[in-house]
């Protein structure tokens, strides 16, 4: 008796999943399931975007902004247009300009609205403004998808935004919390490059120093070589431009560079150490592009040896607050740096080092 209760509870589940498959029940049921989750997952989007605003609308107010929602709408929609790449005669060129110009143009925005305060204050609000901005893309990006799911029924669709949801919320977390390093004005893990560089200065004993574009550049005596360093102006929340600031001082020496090298924090895969440091050859710079091939023009067009070392670490440690294990492979690669000059260079010889990454926290 029990073996035919068995056996008729096992038909009737056959048959049920039959129906569900031949009618494309199973598929709705999973969507739901899906879209459940997608949208859980996008409310705690939102919450992080409103907390974010909110925070930034705040230090706006300490700085005196009566009505900083303006400011942060067209901040929060603030966008750059790729130039065209079907033809890619001087597109280099074309981006920079478009790089250049959004730059000034978000920095006109803010200063417009806090003219009275510092350079340092504003360049804080600026990168404030900049995390609410990518937090409220990511989100509208996620609904896009969430809503066209739905209403096309794409269950295609819905299922890789799905299986895409726990990288995006660890970036969106990782994001929502690096803004306590960037409103508070401490180092933050991408810092370490020009770190080594502040620290190769005090090294040294300095002959001259002056800023370009938001970028210094200071002339050192050191290890009985004449070496030029190069990093954003800190201690504010800059990158500066060095590829730019290098290739016109490459030109300003008529070439007489003996070698280059360039420190950068550069993203570990996943079980290397945080910290780590690795030895290359190029330019360690992570923007679009004009920065990079500025540097790669000035060190090709006179045949001078270009080197990099990069220090290992995720995004979470790149944008957060600086850890111990990074400030310490910092002093490592400050060795490192003092190393490769010493066994690739003669006594007398002409050497630039650049820093590069966001300066915040580190003066010079």
């Amino acid at each position: 008796m029990a073996t035919d209760w068995v056996s008729l509870a096992t038909q009737l589940i056959w048959i049920i999943l039959f129906i569900l498959i031949f009618t494309g029940a199973n598929q709705k049921i999973q969507m739901r399931l899906w879209s459940y989750d997608i949208r859980n997952k996008l409310s705690v989007i939102k919450s992080y975007l409103e907390q974010d605003r909110a925070r930034v609308e705040r230090q706006l107010k300490n700085l005196g902004v009566k009505s900083p929602d303006l400011l942060i709408k067209r901040a929060m929609d603030f966008f750059i247009i790729q130039p065209v790449d079907i033809e890619p005669t001087d597109i280099i060129k074309r981006l920079e300009h478009l790089i250049i110009t959004g730059d000034k143009s978000f920095r006109k925005m803010v200063e417009q609205v806090i003219p009275t305060s510092t350079k340092y204050e504003r360049s804080l609000v600026e990168t404030g403004l900049s995390i609410v901005g990518v937090m409220n893309q990511i989100y509208k990006i996620v609904r896009h998808y969430l809503l066209s799911g739905e209403k096309e029924n794409n269950w295609i669709l819905l299922m890789q935004l799905e299986m895409s949801m726990p990288q995006i919320m660890r970036i969106v977390e990782t994001y929502h919390k690096s803004l306590d390093a960037f409103l508070t004005g401490t180092p933050i893990g991408d810092s370490v490059g020009p770190l080594v560089a502040y620290r190769l200065i005090e090294l040294g004993k300095v002959i001259s120093k002056k800023v370009v574009e938001d970028t210094s550049i200071t002339e050192l005596w050191l290890d009985d070589r004449r070496i030029y360093v190069i990093k954003a102006e800190g201690p504010g929340s800059n990158v500066g431009r060095p590829g730019r600031v290098l290739y016109d001082l490459v030109e300003e020496l008529k070439g007489g560079v003996d070698l280059v090298i360039t420190i950068d924090a550069a993203l570990k895969l996943e079980g290397e150490e945080t910290g780590e440091i690795a030895e290359g050859i190029g330019a360690a710079i992570g923007d679009p592009g004009p920065e990079k091939i500025a540097i790669e023009r000035a060190t090709t067009k006179y045949g001078i040896p270009l080197k990099a070392l990069v220090i290992k670490m995720d995004l979470g440690e790149a944008i957060h607050t600086m850890k111990k294990e990074i400030y310490e492979a910092g002093e490592k690669a400050l060795e490192y740096v003092r190393r490769i000059i010493i066994e690739s260079t003669k006594p007398k010889s002409t050497i630039i080092v650049a820093g590069i990454g966001n300066t915040l926290g580190v003066p010079g």
